[in-house]
């Protein structure tokens, strides 16, 4: 039975590129069957290099727009293949236990918000603070706090004319730090807010019917 089984399924030297051939005993010729690929996904692997081209450019606005905070190690830009993400420390955006953004602030990231109003990428907005624990009647813990600063930054980005459909925001609190929250140094470069900017599409949902 096995020897039937590979032999029904072995491939046949000189098949062509793009389809599978399948021989059974006493067949006269290799029945070459096509392999068909999802158009949806060719049109998606065509534009990627696209995309990827259009996310650099972007990172160079944004680059250009943060130059001063960047000079003065406050903001950190990084490029992967797949997104930009903008790294803020929330020392040069808000007072401490607040989330009201300041002034100086609003001109920085009002010029992103036009950047980024000018794209169509997902955006994502996340707000990370340090262990320190913060218990004040309007943030009772670090997790409103850390979510009211992200969602404070994408308001500001409606308000230049980014589409919110594009937008989310949410709080990490201190669960996700870059630095050893031990010293004074890491816990200041923990309360951040990071902005990722993401190349891939949005998925297609499809309902799945119930199993009969």
């Amino acid at each position: 039975m096995s020897d039937s089984i590979v032999f029904a399924f072995r491939s046949v030297p000189g098949a062509t590129s793009g389809a599978v051939s399948v021989v059974g005993p006493g067949d006269p010729a290799p029945l070459a069957i096509p392999m068909r690929r999802n158009p949806a996904r060719i049109k998606t692997e065509e534009a990627q290099p696209l995309k990827k081209e259009h996310l650099r450019s972007l990172a160079r606005d944004i680059n250009q727009a943060l130059a001063p905070l960047m000079a003065e190690g406050k903001v950190r830009v990084t490029e992967g293949a797949l997104a930009i993400t903008v790294d803020i420390n929330a020392s040069v955006l808000f007072a401490p236990g607040e989330a009201r953004l300041d002034l100086g602030a609003v001109r920085a990231l009002g010029t992103v918000g036009r950047v980024l109003a000018a794209t169509d990428f997902p955006i994502v907005v996340e707000g990370h603070t340090d262990n320190i624990r913060i218990s004040t009647p309007q943030f009772p813990t670090n997790w409103e706090l850390s979510a009211a600063r992200a969602a404070s930054v994408v308001r500001l980005f409606i308000d230049t004319a980014v589409d919110p459909r594009r937008l989310t925001a949410t709080g990490y609190a201190d669960q996700r730090p870059v630095a050893d929250n031990a010293t004074a140094e890491g816990r200041q470069r923990n309360r951040r807010v990071a902005i990722t900017i993401e190349s891939r599409a949005t998925d297609q949902k499809v309902e799945v019917p119930l199993a009969e």
